[in-house]
């Protein structure tokens, strides 16, 4: 008689999600974060040598901030305390500071882990300070947000700040064949399971590692169950991630088409085909920080002196997705990518330096010219350095008559103006700057 396949539930034991029972113990199994915990790296010495300082991971969900706490604790010669920003409150934090102040005065270390310590308010933030000042107690804080922004800077500024970045796919997708061959994760079943689809999960999760857990248990769960495995097909995998999310490579041709498309139809001064391409590349699963760094560019490239303000819209556009993330923070690109749109268009921000850069790559060797430099010492004094320098704002016209460009370029035009938008008063006033340095006409005022 042949033996059914085990299914996922038939566990006598509470169950547990798949996330839940390949948290790693142990820095070997760790995914990611190698810029902090590669051998040789600070933090992976401080956790080697018992010696962690109080410190704030900071980084997006699904990361291993709580993970990487947790396995500090099981390393740690010292009492380590869970705390939630979201449950306790200033009479439990007294509590457990009274008790670690006990223990500092034994000659024992506490180690008190709070998770989403942002969501703490500012009393009870200052509430840890003065335990954390006397050493009372080792703080570690995990937080999605901006600890700038987000904690005191009193308490901030005894901490040290550890930024976890989003793990890559390559990163991801080990992880999820581990999770399909460990007996922790999903190794009791036999699973059959395209490497493409690994990947598409990978993908899909953007870097959060527990997406891509519980989007490849559901795809399991759901899948083709036969006599001796369970397939996960394309199909099935479609249904658990969006078949739009299949259909979009980010890596691919059609990534690069798409930003081509919204980069040309915004340059184009058209706000409809412009939105409608950003709708393409969001709902198809494309990361929206991804849109926005290119949202940035183009504000200077193709708007630049036309409209100073874009740049800076553009970057509170970026701000306003790292805080929010998806879906809310769509609104935000449409209302960048419309304003783009129609702002006036010059790239002479763009061809100027691109100008300047070849001459640049040519001449790495030009020297500056004596009068625009520093000249801090006496020898530099004595060897004409800074002479025939004239301070611009202590004279009349806020500008002088003097070479600023080496000689072998002296008489080079890189920026030039054009007329749409703010540009076009900016083009009046370098006409008039030069007709003045050349001695043509007095300065306006």
């Amino acid at each position: 008689m042949q033996m059914e396949q085990m299914s996922l539930f038939d566990s006598g034991e509470v169950y547990r999600p798949l996330a839940s029972r390949m948290r790693p113990e142990t820095l070997r199994d760790f995914a990611g974060q190698k810029h902090l915990l590669g051998e040789g790296k600070i933090l992976r010495q401080l956790i080697d040598q018992d010696q962690i300082p109080s410190m704030i991971f900071w980084g997006p969900p699904g990361v291993g901030k709580t993970t990487l706490a947790s396995i500090i604790a099981h390393r740690t010669h010292a009492e380590f305390i869970n705390f939630s920003a979201v449950t306790s409150g200033i009479k439990d934090i007294k509590e457990v500071m009274a008790q670690a102040e006990s223990r500092r005065r034994s000659g024992k270390k506490t180690v008190v882990f709070v998770d989403e310590i942002h969501r703490f308010n500012k009393a009870q933030q200052d509430a840890f300070l003065p335990y954390v000042e006397k050493g009372s107690i080792i703080l570690i804080g995990a937080t999605t947000e901006n600890p700038s922004f987000e904690i005191n800077a009193a308490l901030l500024s005894r901490c040290k700040v550890f930024v976890l970045q989003a793990l890559d796919t390559e990163d991801l997708t080990g992880l999820l064949n581990r999770a399909l061959k460990s007996r922790e994760g999903l190794g009791y079943l036999n699973i059959q399971i395209e490497p493409e689809l690994i990947g598409m999960i990978a993908e899909f999760a953007n870097g959060d590692a527990r997406t891509a857990l519980n989007t490849l248990e559901m795809a399991v769960t759901n899948g083709d169950i036969q006599a001796d495995k369970t397939v996960v097909t394309r199909e099935i995998l479609s249904q658990c991630i969006g078949r739009r999310s299949l259909m979009y490579d980010k890596k691919g041709e059609e990534h690069y088409n798409l930003i081509s498309a919204l980069h040309k139809s915004m340059r184009n001064s058209d706000p409809d085909a412009a939105v409608y391409w950003l709708a393409r590349m969001l709902e198809a699963g494309e990361d929206p920080l991804y849109v926005a760094r290119r949202l940035i560019r183009f504000a200077s490239e193709d708007i630049g002196m036309a409209d100073s303000q874009a740049l800076p819209l553009t970057v509170a556009a970026y701000q306003a997705c790292h805080f929010l993330g998806m879906p809310e923070c769509n609104v935000h690109l449409s209302h960048a990518v419309i304003y783009l749109s129609m702002a006036p268009k010059t790239n002479s921000a763009y061809m100027a330096y691109e100008e300047a850069k070849l001459d640049a790559q040519q001449m790495l060797a030009e020297p500056v010219p004596l009068q625009i430099r520093n000249a801090p010492t006496k020898l530099m004094a004595d060897l004409h350095y800074g002479e025939d320098y004239v301070y611009a704002h202590d004279t009349k016209e806020k500008m002088v008559r003097m070479q600023c460009l080496p000689d072998a370029v002296r008489d080079r035009v890189y920026y030039h103006p054009g007329v749409q938008g703010d540009e076009a008063a900016v083009k009046a006033k370098l006409e008039a700057v030069k007709r003045w340095k050349a001695g043509k006409e007095p300065c306006g005022e």
